[in-house]
């Protein structure tokens, strides 16, 4: 798909289903936002060998969030009698009667409970077959992953796409406050200044012009909220920015979730700001819906990668 933003979702589904001459199998993957990588795979015993392969498989393609991965299998293989291993059982069996040796309240254990524990029952083949045979599956259901992966990033892609333009269009509303706004600054603290003057003069009948004029001018200073705008408008711009950059030389997507993050705390700064120095219900007015704005920005935010 084309790529109009820089942002993948960090919640996304994929599953992907295979019927092959060794067997069928299925993987299926899913994920939610964090704010780190965590991979918590789910496999069959026989195929916990994999696991370290399945994590460099996705460190490669994914940069945050909480993955479960998770993998069923059925062999097709069924001629293959199965037996149990007596390494695995026999140590087993004596820690389960010194179990019940010293708990008088334990009951006996099932048979079918200690078949399934992990190497108990095993795969009665030539070990030089059954490791052909293991090492095909294993590349069958790596490739497998890799498909399913692709679809995974796709899906990722595709909803991160839609929560940038959500974004973009909460930029696009703080643009249009901030205009609104600032060809009126000057006729508000005016406005403002020609109240006071007012007051004051009500108040005494001898005014020390130059005492007045100072006092307005260090008024003036405190109540001055252009650095603010300036500072929102350079933000809202660094935000589309990030949002509009181009992958790297190896068409990967860098994860921007926490330079957005950071942003959305500067914005809520300069738009608190804002607020405090309220002069005018039209600048406090402002403020609140920028606050909005930026507050919807922010759960966004908390969903790309």
């Amino acid at each position: 798909m084309q790529k109009k933003y820089n942002a993948k979702s960090m919640t996304a589904f994929a599953r992907t289903q295979e019927n092959t001459s060794l067997g069928r199998f299925s993987w299926e993957i899913r994920s939610v936002n964090q704010r780190y990588l965590e991979i918590n795979p789910r496999l069959p015993d026989a195929f916990r060998h994999l696991e370290p392969d399945i994590r460099n498989l996705l460190k490669k393609q994914i940069a945050r969030g909480k993955i479960d991965i998770s993998l069923s299998f059925e062999n097709s293989h069924n001629d293959n009698k199965m037996q149990v291993n007596q390494t695995v059982l026999q140590p087993l069996t004596q820690a389960i009667n010194e179990v019940q040796q010293s708990i008088i309240e334990a009951t006996q254990v099932n048979p079918l409970e200690i078949l399934k524990w992990p190497g108990v029952l095993q795969t009665n083949t030539h070990d030089e077959d059954a490791q052909k045979l293991q090492k095909a599956l294993d590349s069958e259901l790596l490739n497998a992953l890799q498909t399913a992966t692709t679809l995974f990033n796709e899906n990722r892609l595709r909803e991160g796409q839609a929560l940038a333009e959500l974004i973009n269009n909460r930029c696009q509303s703080i643009s249009k406050q901030i205009q609104n706004l600032e060809p009126q600054l000057e006729e508000i603290l005016q406005r403002h200044i020609d109240k006071l003057t007012q007051r004051i003069k009500t108040l005494t009948e001898q005014l020390d012009e130059g005492r007045f004029h100072q006092e307005i001018a260090i008024l003036a200073q405190k109540m001055d909220i252009f650095e603010e705008i300036d500072r929102l408008k350079t933000h809202i711009i660094e935000v589309k920015h990030i949002l509009s950059t181009q992958p790297d030389q190896n068409n990967k997507i860098l994860p921007i979730g926490r330079r957005l993050d950071f942003l959305m705390q500067e914005l809520n700064r300069e738009a608190n700001t804002l607020g405090s120095k309220s002069i005018d219900t039209q600048i406090s007015q402002t403020s609140v819906e920028l606050k909005v704005l930026i507050e919807q920005m922010r759960e966004q935010v908390q969903n790309i990668e």
